[in-house]
């Protein structure tokens, strides 16, 4: 079995242990989308997982997002610098982290450049937000917060829509495509995320009501982004994650937690069969 092969077989496999919305659509891609897409959620995975983690010290977070975010600026990625940072945290980080070096060996080099320079954004953003302790006080803080976390995500899914095969994508919609995603994941993780790391992703004198508008209105816009995408392999990819979002808003403000698995495959199989 090649190098390429197994690459293959373990993204797959890293990608259904670390998203239950992003392996769906993922999977349902065309080969060399796949690999692209499947390359740089793990990668970007992989830097949020430095950000989220429970245990390890707000220096050190920002200590290894600030050199990971360095050693992505360069033409090639360097293994070797890179194992030697995380080497004394190999306990402590997931293996989606440890292996951020084979996510970007596994992109296609073509495009390789663009899941770097965003993933190296993100990391130095984040870095910025473990500084503040994620107090997030206002609007503008808000919108800081969710474009380094998944704004981002969105203008390199248009980055890689327009090197497969010319899709061309309005960066500002792809923006708040992202923002509407993670604004429906604070509302998902309210609870969670104070009780276990003390963060509260929510402006000064916010209800939550607040929030349900404000990921509606970030969701409208992801329903302008995909009116300009024609390939179908790529439509479908984005909507099944706009739709599960959607779903996830109305079954919160009926006051359950989290869609059911047999609502998360209704709502794919109704996308795929449109």
């Amino acid at each position: 079995m090649s190098k390429h092969t197994t690459l293959h077989k373990d993204a797959l496999r890293m990608l259904k242990l670390t998203s239950r919305t992003f392996y769906i659509p993922i999977r349902m891609l065309k080969p060399a989308l796949k690999e692209t897409v499947g390359s740089a959620y793990l990668c970007m995975r992989a830097v949020d997982e430095i950000e989220d983690h429970e245990t390890m010290d707000v220096r050190t977070k920002q200590t290894l997002l600030r050199a990971v975010s360095k050693l992505l600026q360069k033409s090639t990625f360097n293994n070797v610098e890179y194992e030697a940072l995380i080497e004394p945290y190999k306990e402590m980080l997931p293996d989606v982290t440890l292996r951020l070096a084979d996510w970007v060996a596994f992109c296609p080099p073509e495009i390789v450049g663009k899941v770097k320079e965003s993933t190296s954004i993100m990391a130095s953003g984040m870095a910025d937000w473990v500084e503040k302790g994620w107090h997030i006080q206002s609007k503008e803080d808000l919108d800081d917060y969710t474009y380094y976390v998944a704004g981002l995500v969105g203008v390199m899914l248009s980055d890689i829509w327009e090197w497969y095969d010319n899709t061309r994508t309005d960066r500002d919609l792809a923006i708040g495509y992202g923002r509407g995603l993670q604004a429906v994941n604070i509302l998902r993780n309210q609870d969670e995320d104070y009780k276990e790391r003390g963060v509260r992703f929510i402006p000064d004198g916010w209800s939550r009501d607040d929030v349900f508008d404000y990921a509606t209105a970030h969701l409208k816009m992801a329903d302008e982004y995909i009116k300009d995408i024609k390939t179908r392999n790529i439509l479908l990819f984005c909507k099944i994650p706009l739709a599960l979002a959607k779903q996830t808003l109305d079954t919160m403000k009926k006051g359950n937690e989290k869609m059911t698995r047999q609502e998360v495959q209704a709502t794919v199989d109704k996308i795929v069969n449109e």
